[in-house]
């Protein structure tokens, strides 16, 4: 049995291992973003400043390891190899959750995961132990779980986001009235008393909230708690003194403040959250030590109480954490998502998420509300305030927002959380910081009309999952105990085997070599881009055509399906390359007008043909799924001959595409008068016989839709080839980047 356990501490090991790096990976945006939306500094000074926070954090750690011990459990109801296996299936659910939310870029909170993991594993486990045991039923299910902790999570998850959203978007209207875009002028002269505010609040936060464990029970703080007020006007009159000292020597003061509250965050995040990742490591070693070979011990009384970790374990989780916060590539795709949702502007680079009905019915209401607002409202306060929000980017830095913004959401969030600890409120770190930044990008008037309502549903959807998370770790954590209990050592075995095998295969296999870095893409980017995307659609949509007449002689319904599922992908693939247009032809600024011309006119050409194929699909579907009379064998000839011509176009297109060779275009011109002639003819015959009488209403009108649609998307295809070729002439581009397979 002591190699089992020997076996389950090592697995608990690596998966702290596992669980900082996705840890890190998915709160890094918590204190980062700010610095990094702003571009405060270069990536390298926001990485440096954050390291040093994160060291300093672990250092001085306060987080209290009873949580993972005893948080969510009563110990001294398990033996030690029932706690053993609750342990490893909760660490295996976390860096599991967590590592799925990394990968598609959605911020959620380690606490929530970690508390029920912690549950859920605990309910598998003692469900398993009431079975086994003659006398007891599921009414005592209740004496092995601590409850009151996951209740006081899912109220942190409701207050966090609501009031953090308000506290962003009221803070940041009133200093955005205050300093306006184009706030230089004024800030020389009130700048320093802003900053000083801004940085009392973070100091506030860096002594109560990241470093309340080192100075707790101090003189200091207790003059503090005995004093606030005074404590806080004597540290806005330093601080204040301080700001205005460092502009005279025309240091940006505004910088020095993102870096400052970058650093705090990252100190408190480090200090605080650190026991969300090694907290049941380090608790399964305390049962081993604690059982000091005695493994059929009963009852594990000696992991109640509190318990820290121990300064070695803090300082190797320190430098795992820095380590991650320099190499992953997936914090940057967490960092995105946030940037994407609160940056300026309608462009469709911000445009991640469809719209659904709730998003749509708060944006029209909100716009009923602001019309009711502007008739109440004088219109000489109407003016003031509306030039207060004229944008003008003042930085010149391309940055998604400017620093006022970035300042209002750490010092907001700073305050927030500061305030929070204080009153024993359960806030969270992640929610806080994601919602102070979609408030102040709400008031800051980021999101217009264009993009308000996929913005709320991004913001919906990063809400809903960290509701999901509660319950992903749930359920995954309840399996996965239920797995190792009734599975035992061979279930151990496996799951720690594809557990394993699931984070090497997300983190390092497959991938290819890309840069962790917020540069745009230069206009070689875009016009490689564009090459590879008419490519890969036109082929595409060569191929759905085919199966389609295929499918439709076979009267193969679930082809039929599968390739409606196909087509609308393609298509609104297309329509969404459309609305990214605006940011292209700006990453093109230096090409000439008719480069922007051409490439409109690729894109809008490209859309034609998905559109057309979707209209060939669909109606390919609806008749042989309600059951209609097939084709006749006129009709079907008729096809076969119109879908080799169009093969053999298509064809030739996607070779002059692939090659950027267009000496055939004549070739294909002409190729494409005796199809529309074709088309012509049998249309003809097919309304003879309709005519006439002969054959099926229903397949009659769907082959001359297939006739129609056949000549929209060969006409356009002919049309974006002549695009194409007059776009990569004026581009210089004479040869293909990729080779698209």
């Amino acid at each position: 049995m002591e190699a089992l356990y020997m076996a389950m501490l090592a697995a608990l090991a690596v998966l702290a291992v596992s669980g900082l790096y996705v840890g890190v990976t998915n709160d890094a945006v918590n204190f980062m973003n700010a610095a990094i939306g702003s571009k405060a500094a270069k990536f390298k000074v926001i990485l440096l400043v954050a390291s040093v926070g994160i060291i300093l954090g672990v250092i001085s750690s306060s987080g209290m390891m009873e949580v993972a011990r005893s948080g969510m459990f009563h110990p001294t109801m398990f033996s030690f190899h029932e706690v053993m296996i609750l342990y490893v299936s909760v660490m295996m659910a976390n860096v599991i959750l967590l590592d799925i939310y990394n990968s598609l870029g959605l911020p959620t909170s380690t606490t929530v995961a970690l508390v029920f993991s912690l549950l859920g594993a605990a309910i598998a486990v003692a469900v398993y132990k009431i079975v086994n045991t003659p006398g007891l039923g599921i009414a005592d299910l209740g004496s092995y779980l601590n409850t009151a902790r996951a209740m006081g999570v899912i109220t942190a998850i409701l207050m966090s986001v609501v009031i953090a959203f308000v506290f962003g978007t009221f803070v940041m209207w009133f200093s955005r009235l205050l300093f306006s875009f184009r706030y230089m002028a004024i800030f020389r002269k009130a700048g320093a008393l802003w900053c000083g505010a801004s940085f009392t609040a973070i100091v506030y936060f860096a002594v109560f909230k990241a470093l309340k464990g080192v100075l707790a029970d101090t003189a200091f703080v207790a003059w503090v708690d005995s004093h606030m007020l005074l404590a806080v006007v004597v540290c806005w009159v330093g601080c204040s003194a301080l700001m205005f000292f460092l502009q005279l020597f025309r240091v940006n003061i505004l910088r020095v403040n993102i870096l400052a509250g970058t650093f705090a965050l990252a100190l408190a995040f480090a200090g605080n959250d650190l026991v969300n990742f090694i907290g049941v490591p380090l608790a399964g070693l305390d049962a081993y030590n604690a059982v000091d070979g005695n493994f059929a011990m009963a009852s594990m009384s000696a992991l109640e109480g509190e318990s820290k970790a121990q300064f070695g374990w803090l300082i190797l989780s320190g430098v795992i954490m820095v380590i991650t916060l320099w190499t992953s590539t997936k914090s940057m795709n967490v960092s995105k998502t946030e940037t994407s949702l609160a940056g300026k502007g309608d462009d469709a680079d911000n445009i991640e998420y469809n719209s659904n009905v709730f998003s749509r019915s708060i944006v029209r209401a909100s716009i009923k509300t602001s019309r009711f607002i502007d008739k109440i409202v004088p219109e000489r306060v109407k003016n003031f305030v509306s030039k207060r929000f004229e944008y003008e980017d003042v930085e010149h830095t391309g940055a998604p927002y400017d620093m006022i913004r970035a300042v209002v959401n750490l010092t907001t969030a700073a305050l927030l959380i500061s305030v929070g600890t204080t009153l024993k409120l359960p806030l969270s770190t992640t929610y806080v910081c994601f919602m102070v930044a979609m408030g102040s990008s709400l008031a800051d008037k980021a999101w217009g009309r264009e993009s308000a309502v996929y913005r709320i549903t991004g913001v919906m959807t990063v809400v809903m999952g960290w509701f999901v998370t509660g319950i992903g770790a749930f359920i995954i954590a309840l399996l996965l105990g239920a797995i190792l209990m009734w599975g035992g050592t061979v279930a151990f075995i496996i799951a720690t085997l594809a557990c394993m095998w699931m984070l090497i295969k997300s983190n390092f296999l497959g991938k290819k070599p890309q840069e962790a870095t917020t540069q745009e893409a230069t206009q070689n980017d875009t016009i490689d881009s564009v090459v590879v995307e008419v490519c890969k659609m036109m082929k595409t949509s060569t191929q759905i055509y085919d199966r389609t007449m295929v499918a439709v002689l076979k009267e193969d319904r679930r082809a039929l399906k599968e390739l409606v599922r196909e087509s609308t992908e393609c298509y609104e693939h297309t329509n969404k390359l459309k609305y990214s247009i605006m940011p292209a032809l700006r990453k093109m600024k230096s090409s000439s007008v008719e480069v922007s011309l051409y490439y409109v006119q690729v894109v809008d050409y490209l859309s034609e043909i998905t559109k057309a194929i979707l209209h060939i699909t669909r109606p390919a579907y609806e008749h042989i799924d309600n059951n209609h009379k097939g084709l006749s064998q006129e009709q079907v000839d008729d096809l076969m001959r119109i879908n080799d011509a169009v093969a053999e176009i298509y064809g030739i297109i996607n070779h002059m595409l692939v090659t950027n060779d267009f000496s055939d275009i004549d070739h294909v011109l002409t190729m494409r008068d005796e199809l529309f002639e074709h088309i012509a003819d049998i249309t003809k015959s097919e309304l003879q016989r309709i005519t006439a009488g002969e054959g099926n209403t229903k397949a009659s009108m769907f082959y001359l839709t297939v006739m129609s649609e056949t000549k929209t998307m060969v006409l356009q295809a002919r049309n974006l080839l002549k695009s194409q070729r007059y776009f990569l002439e004026h581009t210089g581009v004479a040869k293909p980047r990729y080779k698209i397979q």
